[in-house]
């Protein structure tokens, strides 16, 4: 029986090398000459986090690392960017999340929109996954053009099709 997997994912060295770039630009950029403003990636934890003087900065290393990021083809609905917060002195802070997976109540949303497009269709959650399974191929292709209309704010890929 036709199948795949709907999955939420990112190609962690693409956003290492991403930070990398942004990381060389701010050591090359004269507004941030003298500055303090640094970038550093946790791949444990999958966080990025910016230290930068003051909020102009911050926007800039923002807009670096999204200017990167789409350079490097990852989407930016991996990135999670949080609440600044300041630092220590007079320097601010801010933690960018990288999201993969998709959480318990996405997948729901998910499986209730497949289950009530009515097609001949199984939709079932495997951990931060989901498996659609159908009789014919076509199904399985309407079912992946309506969730990519639906947008999410996580960035989802269609994987491990099987016919």
């Amino acid at each position: 029986m036709p199948s795949f997997d709907i999955v939420s994912s990112f190609n962690m060295q693409e956003v290492d090398n991403a930070v990398n770039m942004v990381t060389r630009d701010i050591v090359n950029r004269y507004d941030f000459r003298g500055s303090k403003t640094a970038l550093t990636l946790d791949k444990g934890e999958k966080n990025i986090t910016i230290l930068a003087d003051n909020t102009m900065q911050l926007a800039a290393v923002v807009d670096m690392i999204k200017s990167r990021a789409i350079s490097r083809k990852i989407s930016l609905k991996v990135f999670k960017f949080e609440e600044e917060e300041s630092g220590a002195g007079t320097s601010i802070k801010q933690k960018v999340s990288l999201r993969e997976g998709i959480d318990q109540d996405r997948a729901k949303k998910i499986n209730k929109m497949i289950k009530d497009k009515k097609l001949k269709v199984q939709s079932q959650i495997q951990g931060e996954q989901l498996r659609v399974t159908g009789k014919k191929i076509d199904d399985l292709q309407s079912v992946m053009s309506m969730i990519k209309e639906a947008n999410f704010d996580i960035e989802l890929q269609y994987v491990n099709m099987k016919s």
